[in-house]
C-alpha cells in the first residue's frame, strides 16, 4: 500500500513538473518578441573579417 502511494505521489510530481516547465517555455515564446540582427553595423562581423584578413 505504501509502496503504491509512493508511486503515485512520485508521478503526480513528474506530471506538474512537465506542466509547468511547458507552461514557462511557451510562456517565454509568446511574450518576448525574438528578432535577427542586421548585418550591417555588425561589430561581431567586422572583427571576424579582421581576423581573416590578419591569417592571410
Amino acid at each position: 500500500m505504501s509502496m503504491t502511494l509512493v508511486l503515485i505521489i512520485a508521478v503526480a510530481i513528474c506530471i506538474l513538473v512537465i506542466f509547468v516547465s511547458a507552461l514557462t517555455t511557451s510562456k517565454a515564446y509568446t511574450s518576448v518578441k525574438h528578432t535577427v540582427d542586421p548585418i550591417e553595423n555588425n561589430p561581431h562581423l567586422e572583427k571576424m573579417e579582421q581576423e581573416e584578413d590578419n591569417k592571410e
